[in-house]
């Protein structure tokens, strides 16, 4: 199945089981027949109820548009998960600035926030809003309860893999909230959510907690490419090559030998490089033989105004013809800095196939934040197919292009990063050779852009991952664990909220644990810098 279809019948179940991890409790009994006690006996319902599980990083709700979010106080589109997620790793970098004025979403970029922004609050709501779910169907599947639920034979078998699917995504957003908030609540399927405030645990604790769940699932996973849009082994193994590439962040441990281990994982599990980069983000780009983990998007069934419809559609102004990018208008929103577009010699993207810039009527410099014609555009994310043939949705609001969340390129990369870190088990030719193949890709199959084994340096690997990765929810995180977030070593258009850039606090590193949050559980601590 192409796209999977958000059912009514999942999101009862699930609106009716959910408890969210803050101490404020709700009714949320559903008030007709279907409840846990007699949804989990019928095997037909599982499918869907995961399904719920997968759709909650794409969509935002019950209705689609903005009428009826999952969380409260911000509309469906707003609120989005992967919409948050991009905000949060690209607007607070040098990759994506916002011409729109929304509430406080301006002090990303600049970097001015504090814990009662809205957006960052939406971001750790919708992270505990997924493991909520994911909780909820892995207490419902375990063996004493498949056993008493008469599921058996087959279906027991698929049961359990939906069960370890469920736990890797419990684990995707266990890995996001420690990357952004630090020490986060720790709450899995054996709490009792009922009456509870959930307590912090250290970041070390989680990320240890995070390893176990990735290696204690490998056996019902699926096999690498079992099916597109499910998580299977090579997922698995990815989220462990990133958690351990960025282990010295989160523990103070270095763990680059297990980052090469895992990404060979990866490597030698049949994925393989698509031959033109642009079809990785195009409408079509399911059929791609390079996305390992994609967050999937449908024209026709996942419609909301977060998600790739976001990313798209904000990507588009000025002189952009929206129908080049098979939408029906643009929202004149996303455009790079300076300092992203000099990570190119060649930004006319005549050689490297990677530089999608939008440069008619838009100026290098960007002068005014609130200005669309200040700064780049981006040409990257489209809703036609690879063939030239828009989406699905015949009035061009909402997309059917995937987001790649996890891709083969971004592991060759992760596998030179670990080598040149100091990781036993790989080697630099071996690296060298990832490097260059990515590298021959983006110069549309010919090796003038390979480099020397000279020239592949720590450097080198951060402005390749600027490169390969933009606008893929990698940049705040690789700029951390480079140490060029904070601080005044890397400098970018209007960092610290200054036109130029200034120096910000390493306390900027973390993201403030939201203060509604603080308010409502009282075992939870503050991070450093933030009130």
């Amino acid at each position: 199945m192409r796209k999977r279809k958000f059912t009514k019948l999942a999101t009862i179940i699930v609106m009716g089981l959910l408890v969210t991890v803050t101490s404020c409790k709700k009714d949320l009994t559903p008030k007709g027949a279907i409840t846990a006690a007699n949804v989990y006996t019928d095997f037909s319902n599982y499918q869907q109820i995961l399904g719920k599980l997968y759709t909650a990083y794409a969509i935002s709700g019950q209705q689609g548009g903005s009428g009826n979010p999952d969380i409260a106080f911000l509309d469906e589109g707003f609120s989005n998960y992967l919409r948050e997620y991009f905000n949060m790793q690209e607007l607070t970098t040098d990759e994506a600035q916002i011409v729109w004025n929304d509430g406080t979403v301006h002090n990303l970029h600049d970097m001015t926030w504090n814990n009662q922004n809205e957006f960052i609050r939406a971001m750790y709501d919708r992270i505990y809003y997924e493991i909520s779910l994911d909780n909820e169907f892995i207490r419902n599947t375990t063996d004493a309860t498949l056993s008493k639920n008469g599921i058996t034979g087959s279906n027991l078998t698929l049961a359990k893999q939906y069960r370890a699917e469920a736990r890797f995504l419990r684990a995707l957003s266990y890995w996001h909230a420690i990357d952004l908030f630090g020490s986060v609540p720790l709450v899995t399927e054996a709490d009792n959510v009922a009456v509870f405030f959930p307590a912090q645990k250290s970041r070390t604790d989680i990320y240890n907690y995070i390893e176990s769940e990735l290696k204690a699932v490998d056996g019902d996973l699926g096999a690498p490419r079992f099916s597109y849009g499910h998580a299977d082994k090579a997922a698995a193994y990815t989220l462990l090559a990133k958690l351990y590439l960025n282990a010295k962040v989160y523990t103070g441990t270095d763990h680059s030998t297990d980052a090469i281990t895992y990404a060979n994982k990866v490597i030698t599990s049949g994925y393989t490089l698509e031959q033109h980069f642009k079809n990785l983000f195009l409408a079509d780009n399911n059929k791609s033989n390079e996305i390992i983990f994609p967050i999937e998007s449908d024209g026709l069934h996942t419609q909301g105004y977060g998600g790739m419809t976001y990313l798209v559609h904000a990507s588009v102004g000025g002189n952009m013809a929206p129908k080049d990018y098979g939408i029906n208008g643009g929202w004149s929103g996303l455009r790079v800095t300076k300092q992203y577009v000099a990570l190119f010699s060649d930004p006319s993207g005549a050689t490297d196939k990677r530089a999608m810039f939008f440069t008619d009527g838009q100026t290098l410099n960007m002068a005014d934040e609130y200005t669309f014609n200040d700064g780049y555009a981006i040409t990257k994310f489209k809703n036609v197919t690879s063939t030239g043939v828009a989406g699905s949705d015949p009035a061009g609001n909402f997309v059917d292009t995937d987001f790649p969340m996890f891709r083969l390129a971004d592991v060759y990369l992760i596998y030179a990063e670990a080598v040149l870190r100091g990781g036993s088990g790989g080697d630099l030719g071996t690296a060298l050779g990832y490097v260059n193949a990515v590298r021959t890709r983006a110069y549309d199959g010919v090796a003038t852009g390979n480099i020397t084994s000279a020239q592949l340096t720590l450097p080198f690997i951060l402005d390749e991952r600027g490169r390969e990765l933009l606008f893929e929810g990698h940049r705040r995180t690789d700029l951390i664990r480079f140490g060029q977030f904070s601080g005044s070593t890397y400098l970018w258009q209007w960092k610290g909220g200054v036109l130029n850039g200034t120096s910000v606090s390493a306390d900027l590193n973390i993201m403030p644990i939201p203060s509604t949050q603080m308010a409502l559980n009282p075992s939870l601590k503050q991070n450093p810098g933030y009130n």
